[in-house]
């Protein structure tokens, strides 16, 4: 029987547990998104905690394919040097780092992708706060190759692991999606056709990183929106990528136009509502012979353990480790109570004034307990 706690290696990278700090972003970079010792620091700071695997926030391929402000780049050899020492603190403390590649596609506006956004089709839609221009083929085979060459560049700078993001609303996700893809070319149409942006993809990272490098991706489930991506086009999408050589699929749902099914719920105060993309990584994990993650409200011990007993791989984490982010060495030492997040993402709040993310409610309650 699986345990939570114990070791496991993915195509030759050993893990010492089963829980992953699933990617966020941190609003710790600079405006042109290179790493900031603070950033550094954090990701520290989860090595010491003790998590199997640390997933960094999403670090944008292209400068049109960025979201927010203060978002980790990998778009350019100018940061190869900050990218190594980040690398570097992680593995000093034992850790083990993944990076998180994305283009947001149309889920930015002109002011952070600095042009009109791209996306497959040139449609309106609650996904996007603008009508984006619809991706030539040139501009598809552009940003195939960005994707390489950030590859590249993460091998370069010895991170553990590569995990594409294909969901959420963003690139991969919008190609995936017939809401977002009305094309009626070879990426648009059938499952098939719309499943090609992200093998190509897929194939250029494995291409420049080789078969023995593991390489991962966010995968959506479902869309939870009417006309978007469903659970059978995603199974079909991972059995693709299963096929291909995937090492694992994290899984996860929704977009942020997905109102109360968004990939990010709040007010998560018991065990039963925990874990609300469980089901369908279980299906998922039907489908394929790679390891499956599964994210999503995850705050129990014993909800996590079960979770890995019957229906996953791993477990990903995000807002638990914001507040603790020695967590997983808590729960290993023998303290099973859970996760101090009450779930109410007040730590985005401070990414853009104050420089990044940290859980507001944990710094009131030091600040009231110091104030008596």
């Amino acid at each position: 029987m699986k345990k939570l706690f114990e070791k496991t290696e993915i195509n030759g990278m050993s893990l010492p547990n089963r829980l992953i700090r699933s990617a966020t972003w941190e609003g710790m970079c600079e405006k042109d998104g290179r790493p900031t010792d603070k950033l550094i620091n954090c990701y520290r700071e989860l090595a010491r905690g003790g998590v199997g695997l640390i997933t960094t926030g999403y670090a944008f391929v292209s400068p049109e394919g960025k979201q927010l402000p203060c978002t980790l780049g990998a778009h350019t050899d100018k940061f190869n040097t900050d990218m190594k020492r980040m690398v570097n603190a992680v593995h000093d403390e034992g850790g083990r780092i993944c990076i998180q590649l994305v283009h947001v596609g149309g889920q930015t506006d002109q002011k952070n992708a600095g042009r009109t956004p791209l996306a497959p089709s040139s449609i309106e839609t609650k996904q996007f706060s603008t009508k984006p221009d619809e991706m030539s083929f040139a501009d598809i085979h552009r940003v195939i190759r960005a994707f390489g060459d950030a590859a590249i560049r993460a091998k370069e700078a010895r991170f553990d692991a590569i995990q594409l993001h294909g969901a959420h609303g963003y690139l991969i996700n919008q190609f995936l999606s017939p809401l977002t893809n009305r094309r009626d070319d070879e990426y648009g149409g059938s499952m098939d056709n719309r499943c090609r942006f992200m093998i190509e993809v897929y194939w250029k990272v494995r291409e420049a990183v080789g078969k023995d490098y593991p390489v991962f991706i966010k995968l959506n489930a479902t869309d939870n929106l009417e006309g978007g991506l469903e659970l059978k086009d995603a199974i079909y999408a991972a059995e693709l990528l299963d096929q291909e050589g995937i090492d694992a699929i994290e899984v996860s749902g929704g977009t942020p136009a997905s109102e109360d099914k968004s990939p990010i719920r709040n007010k998560i105060y018991k065990p039963e509502q925990e874990a609300y993309n469980l089901s369908l990584a279980k299906e998922i994990k039907a489908a394929v012979r790679c390891p499956v993650m599964v994210v999503g409200g995850f705050r129990s011990y014993k909800v996590a353990e079960e979770a890995i007993q019957a229906d996953a791989d791993y477990v990903s984490m995000a807002r638990p480790f914001i507040r603790e982010p020695n967590l997983a060495k808590r729960w290993q030492s023998g303290d099973h109570t859970a996760a101090t997040c009450i779930s109410c993402s007040a730590c985005f709040m401070p990414g853009i004034k104050e420089g990044g993310i940290y859980c507001v409610v944990d710094k009131k309650e030091k600040e009231k307990k110091k104030g008596n």
